[in-house]
């Protein structure tokens, strides 16, 4: 997936991320129509499931474990697009039969730019099944497209604190603190996803931009 990192803004707000850091500034700038999510062209891209999954096995922890590994260890980024995928599948994973409907309907209403119907949805999954880490995940996707930088930053805290290794939710992260001008805490944030996934598409570049931005060029 590419990700797009776009200008910083002017507004800022500060909340405290005690799992990420602390004292992070933040905005939230409504769009004009809050119901709708921009259409694709203009939408900010986050780190997501492949529209593909492999099938995964029922022992969550150990296979993540292991898979984690395998993903820092992959010799190519083939490999590590197929490591990566399993990831994503084990993170969907729900026993929730009504959880994994919510989540199907919250997709589609998305799909079909409508964030409040989306948001419903996920709020109806989180209150179901409040482990459930995607369900934060995917909340945090859409306050974040509809540029409500503090809600995002919320459930963004809550899948770190329940998956500290969720890539997707550290990069969204970093390009929040990117856009509202924190590049220190971008950094930090970026670092910490490619501690955890080295492959992450357009993260590397923007490490090395910022670390220059933020610490100098090597002498």
């Amino acid at each position: 997936m590419i990700l797009r990192f776009p200008g910083a803004l002017n507004c800022r707000i500060a909340i405290l991320l005690t799992a990420v850091m602390t004292a992070v500034p933040v905005a939230a700038v409504a769009q004009s129509d809050p119901r709708v999510i921009p259409p694709p062209r203009s939408q900010k891209k986050l780190p997501e499931a492949p529209s593909k999954l492999p099938k995964v096995g029922t022992d969550r922890t150990k296979g993540l474990d292991f898979l984690f590994g395998a993903l820092k260890a992959a010799p190519d980024e083939a490999s590590a697009r197929h490591v990566e995928a399993r990831i994503w599948a084990t993170w969907l994973q729900t026993p929730s039969d009504t959880a994994a409907l919510l989540m199907l309907r919250a997709k589609a209403a998305m799909d079909a730019q409508k964030a409040d119907v989306a948001l419903k949805l996920l709020d109806s999954v989180i209150k179901l099944r409040p482990d459930y880490i995607e369900a934060w995940n995917r909340r945090a996707t859409i306050y974040y497209l509809k540029n409500d930088y503090t809600r995002s930053m919320q459930d963004i805290r809550e899948v770190l604190i329940r998956e500290p290794r969720h890539f997707g939710a550290l990069a969204g992260l970093g390009m929040i603190m990117q856009e509202i001008g924190d590049e220190k805490r971008a950094l930090e944030a970026f670092r910490k996803a490619l501690a955890v996934n080295p492959h992450l598409e357009k993260v590397p570049e923007m490490v090395k931009t910022l670390t220059e931005k933020v610490e100098g060029r090597d002498i």
